[in-house]
């Protein structure tokens, strides 16, 4: 420990953390910011606790804590977040003069790495919660580890282009969620506003991500809060630096009637007609471009119309044919149709009037008999009737079950056959089996004896007498193996000119592809606009394809399931693979580009 003064709160707690046990150590660290907060504190005793705070450790057992599973902590995710903000308020404002080289470029990077992890798994829980006061907590926990974050990097501007470049930052702001997305965009905010110059340090796939993400929250919510933010956030990128204008002019060509259509009259018109002012200004410089391209575009469509006009001509008898098919074989099955409504109807008549008069005889049957008939047997004929009438019912029933029942049994009886059918060819398969001699048992080949053994060697060495090996001499050899090295750089060159040149051609088959299909989509040159200009001039539609893309590829990853990341330290996704998202990216064509 250092031997100068050392305030007694800060030598208490830290003798206290020591003797204590582990799982106390996160509810001791909180007494720090009771510490921090005193009221009688000027800016020099402030320092001077900070740097105390320091040499004792303490700063390094909140980082150590934070890394650790949070879930386990005694108060969880509350006691997480007030140490994330402890942590923040102990590092600004104190200057290291031992070995400054351990706490700016290893411990402050290791600080924003844990609070940006810290901020993931709380934007996690806040998405999956279901009770409106778990939402509200963690949403008010990921409010004070990202005001935390913006606390340490405005003490250290060094650190905005760290944020800026760890992965996981840009995790944090690919979110469908309105209330973290619109928190992260106001830390990217403080970002710019603290370092203007940020985005000109962070290399070129993070600047394109970012802006990527800001232009497609634009094009895929309706929200004004999130679209304010984002356009705020476009509008100081473009007053920073003319040359990330020309980018957001030359990248989402687009942009500007998507800002024009969708989000006037919004609430934030001042700041919309700023940034599309920026726009056109950009854009005005490269009018004479924008009439070449406009006449080739006109030159390409008309001769694409000419090719489709010769072509449905040409298309045109046989489809005159095939409607005539079609026309005939419809109206063919029509007839039909009426024609077997017309006899079903017919049939039902006829069944009637043969069911009337069928009873209508059997009436008079039995009024001839009644008159035929004595009086006195006129019951027991009526009981020799319905006995006769029972029997023929019963005979009827009786052979319907009967019929019914063999209909059910057909299948089992098809399926008992056939089983017999199966057990007497394996029957007889087996027989042949037995009946097969059996084969004889393996022998072993007989060994060589002494004499044919010396035999054959002697006629070995006179054959290498009579055929002596040619020897070849070690400069012979360097010369052959330097020769085949070359040859195989020769090779390993053409082919990776031939693949270049491969992926050259597939990237203006896919240009041409898309020329084609706007072409085909494109009205006629009577009915040609300024604005179905855009179509031509912009690139637009495949930019918020990739840029869709890319948003739903970084979701998909960032919600495995556990059992696909059991490398990991916890059980979020922290780290996604970049070559993951290459697979499916890559064989986007954006502009020319694939």
């Amino acid at each position: 420990f250092p031997m100068a003064a050392t305030d007694p709160q800060v030598l208490a707690l830290a003798a206290q953390i020591t003797e204590s046990r582990e799982q106390d150590i996160p509810l001791l660290l909180l007494k720090l910011k009771g510490i921090l907060s005193s009221p009688s504190l000027g800016c020099q005793e402030s320092t001077k606790i900070k740097q105390d705070i320091y040499d004792y450790g303490l700063t390094q057992y909140c980082l150590l804590v934070l890394k650790r599973d949070h879930s386990q902590l005694r108060g969880a995710w509350a006691t997480a977040a007030q140490l994330a903000e402890i942590l923040s308020h102990c590092c600004v404002g104190l200057e290291v003069k031992e070995d400054p080289e351990e706490f700016y470029k290893k411990f402050l990077p290791s600080a924003i790495d844990s609070l940006l992890v810290l901020g993931k798994r709380l934007q996690a829980r806040f998405i999956r919660a279901i009770k409106d006061k778990e939402k509200q907590d963690f949403l008010h926990w990921f409010q004070i580890v990202t005001d935390a974050i913006c606390w340490l990097f405005g003490g250290h501007i060094q650190l905005a282009a760290c944020v800026l470049q760890n992965d996981r930052f840009l995790q944090l702001l690919i979110t469908d969620d309105v209330e973290t997305a619109i928190i992260m965009m106001s830390v990217l905010h403080n970002i710019l506003r603290i370092h203007s110059s940020v985005l000109l340090q962070v290399e070129e796939e993070t600047l394109h991500s970012v802006l990527d993400e800001l232009v497609y929250k634009l094009s895929s919510t309706t929200n004004p809060a999130v679209g304010s933010a984002a356009t705020k956030l476009l509008l100081l990128v473009a007053k920073f630096c003319k040359q990330l204008v020309q980018l957001l002019t030359a990248r989402y060509k687009g942009l500007k009637g998507l800002l024009s259509k969708q989000w006037t009259g919004k609430g934030f018109d001042r700041e919309l007609y700023q940034l599309l002012d920026l726009l056109y200004l950009e854009q005005s410089n490269g009018k004479g471009e924008m009439q070449k391209q406009h006449q080739a575009a006109c030159i390409i469509q008309a001769a694409w119309r000419g090719f489709q006009t010769r072509k449905r001509l040409k298309k045109l008898p046989q489809a005159v044919i095939t409607l005539q098919r079609s026309f005939r074989a419809k109206r063919e099955q029509e007839l039909q149709h009426l024609t077997k409504q017309k006899e079903d109807e017919a049939l039902k008549l006829q069944m009637q009037l043969q069911r009337q008069r069928a009873m209508r005889l059997f009436h008079e049957r039995q009024l001839a008999l009644l008159e035929v008939v004595h009086a006195s047997q006129v019951n027991k004929y009526m009981e020799e009737m319905e006995e006769k009438s029972a029997l023929t019912i019963q005979r009827f029933w009786r052979g319907y079950r009967a019929r019914r029942i063999f209909h059910q049994q057909k299948q089992s009886l098809k399926e008992y056959k056939a089983a017999i059918i199966i057990q007497r060819a394996a029957c007889k398969f087996l027989e042949k089996r037995r009946r097969r001699r059996p084969l004889s048992p393996w022998k072993e080949p007989k060994g060589l004896t002494d004499e044919q053994r010396l035999a054959l060697q002697q006629k070995v060495d006179d054959y290498i007498k009579l055929h002596p090996a040619s020897q070849m001499s070690e400069e012979t050899s360097k010369e052959l193996h330097m020769q085949a090295q070359a040859k195989l750089a020769q090779f390993l060159l053409r082919s990776r000119l031939d693949q270049r040149a491969a992926q050259r051609r597939e990237a203006l088959l896919a240009q041409v592809n898309t020329d084609v299909e706007l072409l085909m989509n494109a009205p006629g040159l009577a009915e040609i606009t300024e604005k179905d200009l855009g179509a031509f001039m912009s690139r637009s539609i495949p930019v918020a394809t990739k840029a869709r893309q890319a948003h739903n590829t970084m979701l998909k990853y960032t919600r495995w399931p556990w059992w696909k990341k059991l490398g990991d330290e916890f059980m979020e996704d922290d780290v996604i693979p970049d070559d993951a998202i290459n697979t499916e990216l890559e064989t986007l064509f954006i502009g020319g580009r694939k």
